[in-house]
């Protein structure tokens, strides 16, 4: 396991494992609609329970036996991003709960245009033209989606999803701010909050931690696979692929997600919700492709 965590992947071996990431990550929606009966804080306790550990022993093997030295070298902006990720997992998990996997799914895929705005208004970083146009074209889809989610009454569930987005924009913007390379310890940080913050609501609330086999097993299994070994293979992919084409490659997931309840469930998603999706996606899209305009594509 060590020498697989710590080979160094040619371009296509990078750009396979980042595709195997984002299918690890489109499990997601599909986990979710197999839970029977536990909400969002339950789920959340039991997938952190499995995920900190998981990822805690990713860290021990990588680090060579020295896992808090390498936690601890993450500093505040890993406190930070921490905190930022218990908003995206638990505004990502209300978010499928209360509208559709496709509308939920789409809304997280602003994240990148939000933390260019973070990163223009927090740390000074230039957003190119294109950016900005793309910025536009976002905002045209997620405005058709929410106005989709009001009139179905599924607003809700929207506004979790962009909170979800937004979270995941400030992680980014943490580990930007002070140069962090490796993502797993501020995850594995924002497992063991997540962890605490979702025992204590459930203790407060009355929510019971004694749930159907089938719930724990999921939400378990989603912490080790859909959310850490996703994790892990995108941090080893993702040496070798350029950012931008790391915003093209990661769109599986959000192309995914709705694909699997919809060959699994029969879950469908409105036509302003497709249409919506769509232009976001395109914008996505055409910033990633601005972004290589001028680079060389490696061949190794």
């Amino acid at each position: 396991m060590r020498r697989m965590l710590f080979f160094n992947p040619t371009y296509r071996h990078g750009v396979i494992l980042v595709l195997f990431a984002g299918l690890c990550w489109s499990s997601m929606g599909l986990g979710i609609r197999f839970i029977e009966t536990a909400n969002v804080w339950q789920i959340l306790f039991y997938r952190s329970l499995s995920l900190a550990p998981f990822l805690f022993l990713v860290i021990a093997a990588r680090s060579g036996g020295a896992p808090f030295l390498v936690i601890r070298k993450v500093g505040v902006a890993g406190l930070i991003g921490g905190v930022a990720l218990v908003f995206a997992f638990t505004g990502g998990i209300l978010a499928i709960q209360t509208t559709t996997v496709a509308n939920a799914m789409f809304l997280f895929a602003a994240a990148p245009f939000l933390a260019a705005l973070l990163g223009l208004f927090i740390l000074r970083e230039r957003v190119r033209t294109a950016t900005w146009w793309a910025m536009i074209v976002a905002m045209t889809g997620i405005a058709i989606m929410v106005w989709e989610g009001i009139s179905l009454g599924r607003i809700g569930g929207n506004i979790a999803a962009l909170v979800s987005a937004l979270g995941f924009a400030v992680f980014t913007i943490t580990l930007r701010w002070r140069k962090v390379e490796d993502m797993m310890p501020t995850v594995f940080l924002a497992a063991i909050f997540a962890l605490a913050i979702s025992g204590v609501v459930c203790l407060l609330a009355g929510y019971s931690l004694v749930l159907p086999d089938q719930d724990i097993l999921v939400a378990a299994s989603l912490g080790v696979f859909q959310v850490g070994a996703g994790m892990v293979i995108y941090t080893i992919g993702s040496r070798a692929v350029p950012a931008a084409e790391l915003a093209l490659l990661s769109m599986t997931e959000v192309v995914l997600g709705p694909f699997w309840v919809w060959l699994f469930l029969g879950e469908t998603a409105g036509i302003y919700t497709l249409l919506g999706g769509g232009v976001l996606l395109a914008a996505i899209a055409g910033n990633a492709l601005s972004g290589l305009r001028n680079k060389p594509v490696p061949i190794l």
